[in-house]
């Protein structure tokens, strides 16, 4: 696969717009991540609510990913960018003002919808104006996301003691950056469209399956949404199979096909992909707090972020030495690695298990948007986007709240094994967490008012399961990695990995 250079020089100025419009949004992220424990304190929450606020911070993107998709080349990718700026600037005021655990979660839910429409405009964008090098140039352009983390993580550390709405309020500097990049930019034409691609052979290349895909977890957040505004009220799991059934019956009919099996295989990796790499970014300030201090935690962030940073703009070659899908199932062993080596390590050998943790991560996400893009151009926006968004469905919905009731399961049977009688004090209400059932959690309210020898003993019990959520996190790249291998060896079969190609009307 060759690099062209020279169609690259007059469309820079859109590239470091979207690239600066990801940044945004990671950069929420990065500093969300690193003063959740601020929230916990100010808003009392278990560790299942704060699985719950982080998977909200995530999950609404793909609402919002999946529908702007489905219109963006009708709207325009301009205007998509401007309701997302609003969104924006909305979100963070209201996360600013907000009072009650109820309010922070509907901010949290705004923001991730602004998220999912900078997505859905910046991925086809550069697919778009470097058609001839998509692996290449996604990987940069998301070079962006751990970029913002980290800024978003240092500038919690540097105002340190400082009150967390001051820190949030750091989070308008890059939205008005990215705004003031944005408004003057032209936008191109996408290659679908272009190419006279019809809107049903769009559809068609997600199917019917593909659609089930999209129904089922779209439903599932619904019902996480109608169960905050009315608890009692929440969409049993088997009417959300009935109304996915539904929906991909109609889509099947419309399109005449199940779907393209290869997209498909991809979307079944989505889910665990984003889980290895969001849901952990989440977690990990929280969960290396095992072993360090806040700070010192959200060091090892930044300093993860950052290798990722640097990686992915130097993407170029690595894509081209091993072909995107060759990435892939390299990159899903290191993952698997650095997850297990963290699950294990302790004090600075950490470190190095990070390290290769920030190795195996890296290239997944990019990687898997450069190979869709490159094997499904017909499929335009909502190829390149419905991945991003069974993704961040699958993890905000299942994955993080998951990993959070997992800490809660574990540390609420060690206590009451060996510590019934502070469990006792400190035990919260039951609460349902999905495929676990109800877990009960720790009261914080009641934690606080343990004296310093209780705290001692309960901390002691509290962190190995933090650590443990890492093993738990690691068997996710291991079912990415079949997946990774069989398409290793179907494009082996075929004489290797090619890119489709288009052709563009004049």
């Amino acid at each position: 696969m060759e690099y062209e250079s020279e169609p690259v020089k007059k469309d820079m100025k859109l590239f470091w717009a979207c690239f600066v419009a990801l940044v945004a949004t990671s950069f929420v992220f990065g500093l969300r991540a690193n003063i959740i424990g601020e929230w916990q304190a100010e808003f009392s929450l278990s560790e299942s609510d704060k699985g719950r606020i982080l998977g909200v911070g995530l999950w609404p993107f793909a609402i919002s990913v999946i529908i702007f998709s489905l219109v963006i080349d009708y709207i325009g990718y301009k205007t998509t960018a401007m309701i997302a700026m609003g969104c924006h600037i909305a979100s963070l005021l209201l996360t600013l003002f907000a009072k009650t655990p109820g309010s922070l979660y509907w901010s949290v839910f705004l923001i991730a919808i602004a998220n999912g429409m900078v997505e859905a405009f910046i991925n086809p964008v550069v697919a778009t104006v470097f058609k001839n090098e998509k692996a290449k140039w996604l990987n940069i352009l998301h070079a962006g996301w751990p970029a913002g983390l980290a800024l978003g993580a240092l500038t919690s550390i540097l105002l340190g003691d400082m009150n967390w709405h001051f820190k949030y309020a750091m989070c308008f500097i890059p939205v008005v950056i990215y705004a003031f990049l944005i408004l003057p930019c032209k936008f191109p034409v996408n290659e679908r469209v272009a190419a006279s691609i019809p809107y049903r052979d769009m559809l068609g290349q997600v199917g019917g399956l593909g659609f089930f895909a999209f129904a089922l977890l779209l439903v599932l957040g619904i019902a996480q949404i109608v169960g905050s505004l009315a608890p009692g009220m929440e969409i049993p799991f088997w009417m959300a199979g009935v109304i996915a059934t539904v929906v991909a019956v109609i889509a099947g009919v419309y399109t005449g096909t199940a779907g393209n099996w290869m997209f498909l295989l991809i979307l079944l990796t989505m889910g665990p992909l984003a889980t290895t790499e969001l849901g952990t970014d989440s977690w990990m300030p929280d969960l290396l707090s095992a072993d360090f201090t806040p700070a010192h935690a959200g060091w090892i962030f930044i300093y993860v972020s950052t290798v990722m940073t640097i990686m992915r703009f130097y993407a170029g070659p690595i894509v081209h030495r091993f072909s995107p899908i060759g990435l892939l199932v390299v990159s899903a062993m290191i993952a698997i690695t650095g997850l297990l080596l963290l699950s294990q390590s302790s004090g600075m050998m950490i470190i190095g298990a990070a390290t290769v943790y920030a190795f195996g991560k890296t290239f997944l996400w990019s990687t898997t948007l450069g190979l869709v893009s490159e094997q499904f151009p017909k499929g335009g926006a909502l190829t390149l986007n419905g991945v991003s968004a069974v993704g961040v469905l699958g993890m905000g919905i299942l994955g993080t709240p998951i990993m959070g009731g997992l800490q809660d399961l574990g540390i609420s049977k060690d206590l009451q094994a060996n510590q019934p009688a502070i469990f006792a004090k400190v035990a919260g209400e039951p609460k349902e967490v999905v495929f676990l059932g109800e877990v009960r959690s720790l009261d914080e309210d009641k934690v606080s008012a343990l004296n310093d020898a209780e705290k001692e003993l309960l901390m002691k019990t509290k962190y190995p399961h933090k650590k443990a959520a890492f093993y738990q996190v690691a068997t996710l790249p291991c079912f990415m990695l079949l997946c990774y291998i069989s398409l290793f060896l179907y494009f082996r079969s075929k004489g290797g990995y090619k890119p489709q190609e288009l052709a563009i009307e004049s």
